[in-house]
C-alpha cells in the first residue's frame, strides 16, 4: 500500500485520542451503561469502520479494501467469541456491574498493546521468512480442530491461569472491592484489590487470543497497516457490545463451529500461499508448487460473511426450536 510514516502517526494519534477520551470519561464516572448508550457508541464505531474500509477501497483499490473488510469481520468475530470468556471471568471474580465497564476498557487497552507487538513481530517474520506461513497455517488448523473438540464442553468452566494462582498464593489480596483502585491499605498493610486480579486475568486471556487472531488476519492481508486498523476497529465497541448483547451471546450456540470453520479456511489459505511462494526440495523436483491455487480476497470475503450469517441464523433457529420444545 505504501503507507507513509505520517499516515501511521496520524492513525496512532487518533487511536490514542479515542482511547484517552474513553479512559477519562469511564475513569471519572464508573457506571453500568444503558442500552441506548451502548447502541449509540456501537453504531458510531461500526460506521467508522465501514467508512474507513470504503476510504481504503477508494484510495488504495478494491483489493486492499476487501482485505480490510475481511480482516475486520474476522477479528470482530473472534473478539465476540472472546466476550464469552470475559463474561465467565466477570462472574468468577464477582465484578460489580458498575465496575465492569472499566475492567473491560483496561482489557481492551491491554489487547491493543499486545496485538500491536504481535503485529510487528509477525510482519518482521513474514518479511524475513516466507515459510512462516506454514507455521501460521498449521497453527490455525490445529486451533480450529481444538475449537470443535471443546464446543460441547461446559462454557461456564474457567481454569485460572498459572499467573493468577501464583499471585493468589504469594501476595496479600483484599477480599473487598475498593472502586477501581489496584492497591489499598488495610490494617497498615498494602494489599492488592480484586480489580487488579481481574485485570491480570484479562491480560493473560488477551495474550492467548492474540496468538490466534494475528495469524488469522495475516492469512487475509500482508499489510501491517490493515492488520493494525482491523484490530483497532474490532476492539473498539467491544465493551458496548458486552453490555448490549451479553444475553444474546449465550444463544449463539454454533459460534464456536463457525469460528472453527473460518480458522480452518484461513489456515488452508495460508498453507496454499506458502506452497505458492516457496521452493520445497522434496516437492516437484525442488521447484515447489508454484501452481498451487491462490484464494482471492473476494472469495475469502464471501466465505467469511456467509459463515457468519449461517452461524447466526442456525443458532437463533435452534434457540427458537428449543423454546418450543420446552413449552
Amino acid at each position: 500500500m505504501g503507507v507513509t510514516l505520517e499516515v501511521w502517526l496520524i492513525t496512532a494519534v487518533i487511536t490514542v485520542g479515542v482511547l484517552m477520551f474513553d479512559v477519562v470519561v469511564v475513569g471519572r464516572h464508573p457506571h453500568e451503561p444503558s442500552m441506548a448508550e451502548c447502541a449509540r457508541y456501537l453504531t458510531v464505531y461500526v460506521a467508522l469502520a465501514v467508512l474507513f474500509g470504503l476510504g481504503v477501497w477508494c484510495f488504495a483499490g478494491g483489493q486492499y479494501g476487501g482485505e480490510f473488510f475481511a480482516g475486520w469481520l474476522t477479528e470482530y468475530s473472534l473478539s465476540i467469541d472472546n466476550l464469552f470468556i470475559f463474561i465467565i471471568i466477570m462472574g468468577k471474580f464477582a465484578v460489580p456491574r458498575e465496575y465492569q465497564q472499566t475492567v473491560l476498557l483496561i482489557g481492551i487497552v491491554l489487547a491493543l498493546v499486545l496485538r500491536a507487538i504481535f503485529i510487528g513481530v509477525g510482519a518482521a517474520a513474514i518479511n524475513q521468512f516466507s515459510w512462516v506461513f506454514y507455521i501460521f497455517g498449521l497453527f490455525l488448523v490445529w486451533t480450529a480442530i481444538s475449537l470443535v473438540r471443546e464446543a460441547n464442553e461446559d462454557d461456564a468452566q474457567y481454569d485460572e491461569p498459572w499467573l493468577i494462582r501464583y499471585v493468589r498464593k504469594h501476595f496479600p489480596i483484599s477480599q473487598s472491592w475498593h472502586g477501581v483502585r489496584f492497591f489499598v491499605c488495610e490494617g497498615g498493610k498494602r494489599m492488592m484489590t480484586p480489580m487488579l486480579l481481574v485485570v491480570l486475568a484479562l491480560g493473560v486471556t488477551d495474550l492467548l487470543f492474540a496468538l490466534d487472531s494475528i495469524p488469522a488476519i495475516y492469512g487475509l492481508t500482508r499489510e501491517p497497516y490493515l492488520v493494525f486498523t482491523a484490530n483497532v476497529f474490532a476492539l473498539m465497541g467491544l465493551r458496548q457490545l458486552y453490555f448490549l448483547i451479553g444475553g444474546l451471546l449465550q444463544r449463539l450456540v454454533y459460534l464456536s463451529y463457525g469460528l472453527a470453520f473460518l480458522l480452518f479456511f484461513i489456515g488452508v489459505k495460508l498453507v496454499l500461499h506458502a506452497l505458492h511462494e516457496n521452493d520445497l526440495p522434496f516437492i516437484n523436483g525442488g521447484r515447489g508448487v508454484h501452481a498451487a491455487p491462490e484464494i482471492p480476497i473476494w472469495a475469502s470475503l464471501v466465505v467469511i460473511v456467509g459463515t457468519l450469517v449461517v452461524t447466526a441464523v442456525a443458532s437463533l433457529a435452534k434457540g427458537r426450536l428449543d423454546a418450543r420444545r420446552a413449552r
